[in-house]
């Protein structure tokens, strides 16, 4: 899964449907090209010979690109000597795993008893190193290695694809192009001051690497030597990895000493539109809406300000959350991976699971189905934005507006029963 402040560009949104993955533009997607699954054997070879073309031309014309930024000559042809256009990162780049999967059953496996327990001997084997990240950072231990955990399964699960060669498919041509060009040039800085062998410079299919997947321009920006080598290897030293992390979300704004969230239990009449994750109130404003902890006890006293973040809507879990659930946003801006992190951090430090149920009963939306919402909403006069199948703000409220004037709980979560409630609607108009 990739991390830190890396590809993807951070709204805080919230999305619960689906990761939203790094850096693609809903309208890229929308444009990818017929898969080989639609074309003749020779349609194919004569697609991959003018690919492999123009891979190589990008090569070629990119170095002087990479030398005037800094990057010596040398540097550029050893690393980019061999590589070739790799046709899984291009389908991985154009197929984004989107996340199908409802939220609840994205945290059954991001947060399963073996990564608790694992995370939990994580936590022991690397007490120290640990300890002396937390005192250097003030961010505490527990969401460290549950970033560890989601990212690499503290480790097993690094990539093995060549940095270079899957950059430079991303960057040549697509719609990550902007993203993989940007990091081209940082993983060769990269590799010019920590003195790497470009040909041991493994990562994921969007060059995310080491225990913790930092980006090259993050590990620029943030990577430390937390083992004392000399060295900031976060392929080979968790510490330096962990340390990395630390420094990645303490300058991202990390709040030493405050909660990431908990759970609440909403009252009956509860304004749902007000829930949204940037819709900050303080405690006592929350209080005051007859928003409680989730056994029904009274929320804290204090002028702390949090949104209220509603993974599964009206019918499922809520939680309060704070400015450091934003922070770990920072790091993946799903915000479902915020509360797998925050939440897999509480079981490994002892807490209690989620109290509330989920509604396991709703099937997810297909991007088709949430094209065809997004559609449905337009022509019932409420507009969400551009029809790409992503929920953002504007979709969002574009739906809690429908839902307030049908009467319903104005969640902003998209369901099924939603969109047929819609067709029928649009009949019932003429539509």
């Amino acid at each position: 899964m990739m991390g830190s402040m890396r590809l993807r560009n951070f709204s805080a949104a919230g999305i619960a449907l689906f990761l939203w993955m790094p850096g693609v533009t809903p309208a890229a997607a929308q444009t990818a090209p017929p898969s080989q699954a639609q074309m003749t054997s020779a349609q194919i070879v004569a697609q991959n010979r003018i690919e492999d073309a123009k891979f190589a031309a990008f090569v070629r014309d990119f170095r002087d690109t990479a030398v005037k930024a800094g990057i010596s000559s040398e540097t550029y042809d050893r690393s980019m000597r061999g590589i070739s256009r790799n046709p899984r990162v291009e389908l991985l780049n154009l197929n984004q795993p989107e996340f199908a999967r409802p939220v609840w059953e994205y945290l059954d496996s991001a947060v399963s008893i073996d990564r608790v327990t694992n995370g939990q001997k994580m936590v022991a084997a690397n007490a120290p190193a640990l300890g002396r990240i937390e005192q250097r950072f003030s961010v505490p231990k527990e969401i460290l290695v549950a970033i560890w955990g989601m990212e690499s399964n503290y480790g097993e699960a690094m990539g093995g694809f060549n940095m270079f060669e899957a950059l430079a498919t991303l960057a040549y041509d697509g719609p990550r192009a902007d993203f993989g060009r940007k990091e081209l040039i940082a993983a060769l800085k990269m590799e010019e001051q920590e003195h790497l062998d470009p040909t041991k410079m493994t990562s994921s299919w969007a060059g995310a690497f080491g225990h913790t997947q930092f980006i090259p321009s993050a590990f620029l920006a943030h990577a430390v030597d937390a083992d004392g080598d000399g060295k900031r290897d976060l392929w080979h030293s968790a510490p330096d990895a962990l340390a990395s992390t630390a420094s990645l979300l303490a300058d991202a704004g990390w709040h030493p000493g405050d909660s990431w969230g908990y759970e609440i239990a909403l009252p009956k009449d509860f304004p749902y539109e007000e829930a949204d994750v940037d819709n900050v109130k303080t405690i006592a404003q929350w209080r005051k809406l007859g928003v409680t902890k989730i056994g029904g006890a009274e929320l804290p006293r204090g002028e702390a300000t949090a949104g209220i973040y509603l993974p599964a809507g009206a019918h499922g879990p809520a939680f309060l959350v704070f400015d450091n659930f934003k922070t770990v946003l920072k790091y993946n801006n799903a915000a479902s991976y915020g509360l797998a992190v925050c939440y897999l951090a509480d079981r490994i430090a002892g807490g209690a699971p989620i109290v509330a149920s989920w509604p396991r009963d709703e099937v997810p939306l297909s991007r088709d189905e949430r094209v065809a919402f997004q559609a449905d909403l337009k022509k019932l006069g409420f507009d969400p934005g551009d029809l790409d199948g992503v929920l953002g703000h504007k979709g969002r409220a574009a739906l809690r507006a429908y839902q307030k004037s049908r009467g319903l709980p104005p969640d902003g979560f998209a369901t099924e029963n939603l969109l047929e409630h819609m067709e029928r609607d649009i009949v019932a108009k003429g539509g």
